[in-house]
């Protein structure tokens, strides 16, 4: 295995593996930004999880007499169209977002790493002949691809994660490939070579734990691209369906009555902007850490 200054110099208490991931997660929560991410990202989960035990109204429930009403003190966030209750539909729409991001980011990983590795280490016809297919998929704009996965398979959440899990695996291919390609070249790769280590226990067991921080970093931003990705999939209909209370399927519903009932679409909108700002905040901590 590569080992790098900072383990070296690394007191005799720190040089587990064990003891350097709790290092990690002490720097983490002394940085105000990630604390704050934290703390908003653990508001949406557990929202999303607990959502039915939280919310003041049934967010699908109709009432024509409070059709378009502002905030007040029986509906804090106003009623949409339908005259049902915004705050109980924005505390309900975290789920299916929350539920997309991590299980499509989770298959881009997976993916993309797999590929990644393979390309970077092997190298030659299989590395060229690889990375021309991801170059011509990426060529494709989303929008394109989107449509024709969707008007294929139908539009649910298992669709959506499998698309945007098939988009991302091509991304974070080339920026895994770019890692091991470092990577492949270093002392503990050619004393492996020498043992007589199959490429693949190489692969997996060498390489992959020296490039998990790279790994660790794309993931958190592929959580963030994968939000909106969803969110922006449901604003067009193209993802989740109605009556879900999706907040990227509000907002797009909503943005009829932007100009007399604009809490329609404001608070959902800030609800996503709100996360997404966490996850940024989360990143950026987590490369800072990593990379000092």
């Amino acid at each position: 295995m590569s080992v790098t200054t900072s383990q070296v110099l690394a007191p005799p208490a720190l040089q587990s593996r064990g003891d350097r991931v709790r290092l990690v997660f002490r720097q983490l929560f002394r940085s105000p930004a990630f604390d704050v991410g934290f703390i908003i990202l653990a508001f949406w989960v557990v929202d999303a999880i607990f959502w039915k035990l939280i919310v003041p109204q049934d967010p699908q429930a109709l009432h024509s007499y409070m059709i378009l009403k502002g905030p007040s003190v029986a509906h804090w966030f106003g009623t949409d169209w339908l005259g049902r209750d915004v705050l109980s539909r924005v505390l309900a729409g975290s789920t299916s977002v929350l539920e997309i991001a991590p299980l499509a980011t989770a298959l881009g990983i997976a993916g993309g790493t797999a590929v990644g590795l393979i390309t970077g280490y092997y190298g030659g016809a299989v590395d060229s002949l690889v990375m021309r297919i991801v170059d011509a998929f990426l060529a494709f704009p989303l929008i394109i691809i989107a449509v024709l996965v969707l008007s294929l398979l139908g539009s649910s959440e298992i669709t959506v994660i499998l698309l945007i899990g098939i988009v991302f695996t091509p991304v974070v291919s080339r920026t895994v490939r770019s890692v091991v390609l470092i990577e492949r070249d270093k002392e503990y790769v050619a004393s492996a070579r020498l043992r007589g280590e199959r490429g693949a226990y190489i692969m997996v067991a060498e390489i992959l734990p020296n490039i998990t921080p790279a790994i660790i970093v794309e993931a958190t931003v592929r959580v963030g691209y994968a939000i909106f990705t969803a969110a922006t999939l449901s604003f067009l209909s193209l993802g989740i369906q109605p009556p879900s209370p999706d907040w990227g399927l509000t907002i797009s519903e909503g943005r009829l009555y932007l100009q007399f009932a604009p809490w329609v679409v404001l608070f959902p909108a800030i609800a996503l902007a709100t996360l997404v700002i966490s996850i940024n905040l989360i990143v950026d901590s987590v490369q800072k850490v990593l990379e000092s």
